[in-house]
Order: structure tokens, then C-alpha cells, then sequence
């Protein structure tokens, strides 16, 4: 299975207990990872000359490829932790966004879209060609003011090209013109407390396991990819549980490698409850 990841490798400085710590990220780097365990994986991406090659190396060992697009500038953000799931971001500097024509035209079974910058023209999910097109929109609705991070609302027709698409609750808030029916599956988020799913138009309760995760960076691109894969390989519910199950395993080691199959074998402690929405239009 061939795998595409557009968006944004970041460099990024981690503010935390009074410790400054500097690495790569970026949802294209979290999500190429996860990937990584399933299938063959290639990042597209922008970054300048000061990109440091040993954070390129570390995806090369993973076997992850990446298509570089030189930049002047690389995305660079910093994130200031306040407890254990909330942040300030602020942009220090940015990568050059992609135009259409540097958007692949060749087939994969999966291309995600994961931008942190507003790097992604939006009508660039008209030209892309796969299986299965998974989106995360936190990097489409980012606005920035004098490096400031916040979210700006969005007409999110655009959406309706993709199968998957995923946003936290927040950020779901500022996307208009965009319903769950809309969509063939649309994952909310909600760090973690429960989430919500939709599929074909059911709307599910999904429950994240209870870790003691001490960073929750990656979670939702790790959440994206990993589902991505498994609603290929298997049914819906059964998808959503199992990446449930692999971003716990993940935010427990803050990183990939672990065993898959001990991974799927908290998949049966994920709970999933499907929304009766007779029941609740009748409740409001």
C-alpha cells in the first residue's frame, strides 16, 4: 500500500516545566509516522536549508521518503504548554505554501492532507488522486497575528472531496457550510474526553482510553492516520477502536515503535457508542 502525506514538516521549540526542548514536528511528521507502520509512506513537504538533516534521517529510518520542495524559510512554531493538554502556539516563520502544480497527480491508495499553515490551497483536494483522502483541518483554519495562533472560520465545502476528515472540537466550530452528512466520515476530537464520529450520516460516542500521557503533541494527526489505514482494512466501528487503541499506544512511548498486536490488544477496552438521532432530536 502507497501513501501520500502533504503538509508542513516543522521545526519545532517545546516550552514545558521551564525546559526548552527543540525537534521535529508537525502533523505531516506525526502522521507519516504512524503510516509508516502499514504501509509505504511519502511527505511531501517545504523546508529551508536550516531544516537539520539528522531530524530528515530519523524518517529515513523508518522508511519514510520525503519529496522536498526547497524553501527559504521552514514553519517554524513554538509551543507553550499551560498543563498537560492545553498550548499557546506562535509562528516564529513559515515554509512557502504549496501551488497546484507541485500537488502530485500520481494514484496512491491513501493521501492525507495535513497542513499547519494554511500551506494547502484548499481546491487542491480536486486534484488529488486516491483510494481513500483523508484531511485534518487544523491548518486550514489557523489565522496569525503578529505570529499569534488562533482560528478563523472557513467555508468548508471543500471538505466534501475527501472521505475522512478530522478536526477538535474547537476547531470544528469554525468550519461553515459543512455537515456530517456531508461526509463520508467526519472524526471530532476532543482531547482526552469523548469524542464524536460520524459515518454515512450515524453519528457515534467514541470513549479514548485513560493514560497517563505527559504530552498530548501528534495525538489527533497519529488519530487521523492510524484510522485512515484500518477503515481500509476493516469496518468502521472496528476502525475507530483500533486507532483509538494505536494513538494510546503511541502517546504512552511518544513513539511508534511497539508491537501492532500490542497495540490492538487495548482495542477491546475502547468503547464506542452509537447516537440514537431520533432519541436526541426529540430530547433537544
Amino acid at each position: 500500500m502507497r501513501c501520500l502525506v502533504i503538509g508542513h514538516l516543522t521545526h519545532d521549540i517545546i516550552v514545558k516545566d521551564g525546559r526548552k526542548t527543540e525537534r521535529i514536528g508537525g502533523g505531516a511528521y506525526y502522521s507519516s509516522l504512524a503510516l509508516s507502520k502499514f504501509c509505504e509512506v511519502v511527505v511531501l513537504t517545504k523546508i529551508g536549508k536550516d531544516f537539520p538533516i539528522e531530524w530528515l534521517e530519523e524518517l529515513e529510518s523508518y522508511g519514510i521518503s520525503t519529496i522536498i520542495i526547497p524553501s527559504e524559510k521552514s514553519t517554524t512554531y513554538e509551543l507553550l504548554y499551560l498543563d498537560e493538554e492545553n498550548r499557546q502556539l506562535k509562528l516564529l516563520s513559515k515554509a512557502d505554501p504549496f501551488t497546484l502544480d507541485e500537488i502530485p497527480q500520481e494514484k496512491f491508495d491513501i493521501i492525507l492532507l495535513n497542513p499547519v499553515a494554511n500551506e494547502i490551497p484548499p481546491n487542491a483536494l480536486e486534484l488529488v488522486k486516491a483510494k481513500e483522502v483523508a484531511v485534518d483541518i487544523q491548518g486550514f483554519i489557523r489565522d496569525f497575528k503578529n505570529g499569534r495562533v488562533g482560528l478563523k472560520e472557513i467555508n468548508g465545502e471543500f471538505l466534501k472531496n475527501a472521505h475522512v476528515v478530522h478536526a477538535d472540537v474547537n476547531e470544528f466550530q469554525h468550519v461553515k457550510n459543512l455537515n456530517p452528512d456531508d461526509l463520508e466520515v467526519l472524526l471530532v476530537s476532543n482531547g482526552s474526553e469523548s469524542g464524536v464520529a460520524y459515518h454515512k450520516g450515524e453519528k457515534y460516542i467514541y470513549y479514548p482510553l485513560k493514560i497517563d500521557a505527559k504530552e498530548p503533541t501528534g495525538a489527533g494527526d497519529v488519530f487521523l492516520a492510524s484510522f485512515a489505514y484500518f477503515y481500509r482494512e476493516c469496518p468502521f466501528i472496528q476502525a475507530l477502536k483500533r486507532a483509538n487503541a494505536f494513538t494510546a499506544a503511541f502517546l504512552e512511548r511518544r513513539t511508534i515503535d511497539f508491537p501492532i498486536a500490542e497495540a490492538m490488544e487495548k482495542t477491546k477496552f475502547v468503547k464506542v457508542e452509537k447516537v440514537n438521532t431520533d432519541e436526541e432530536t426529540s430530547a433537544r
